[in-house]
């Protein structure tokens, strides 16, 4: 096989690993045995590969769902005043809710951030 044909093989393999639900089925979709593919992310650079492309998969799916929360806060905002109490007090809570989680996110990013200068600050000579 050229080197040319390893690395799409690789590529192909990657893309499954991602695509399907267990490592047999992504070998044989891409024409290969289970003990090639678990030998293939035994190797670092595969590995690598392999985790780069999981967190690429995860930016986009994130970067999906981030255009999606202008409409869920407008379907929060319009439950807040459905008429249905049930409805009313679920949207609140969860407003509520998202609204401590944020804070604390955000409380938790300033903790680490001063750490993060605080340990800066000691290691310089």
């Amino acid at each position: 096989m050229t080197a040319a044909g390893k690395f799409r093989k690789r590529e192909f393999a990657i893309a499954a690993l991602l695509e399907k639900a267990t490592l047999a089925e992504a070998a044989a979709s891409v024409g290969m045995g289970e003990r090639t593919l678990r030998r293939w992310l035994s190797d670092p650079q595969f590995a690598a590969e392999y985790r780069a492309a999981q967190r690429q998969a995860i930016d986009l799916a994130i970067a999906g769902l981030k255009q999606a929360t202008g409409e869920a806060v407008a379907t929060l905002r319009r439950n807040l005043t459905s008429g249905r109490p049930s409805v009313e007090v679920r949207a609140a809570s969860e407003i509520l809710s998202q609204t401590a989680r944020w804070q604390e996110l955000d409380e938790l990013a300033e903790r680490v951030k001063a750490l993060e200068e605080s340990e800066r600050g000691r290691s310089v000579p």
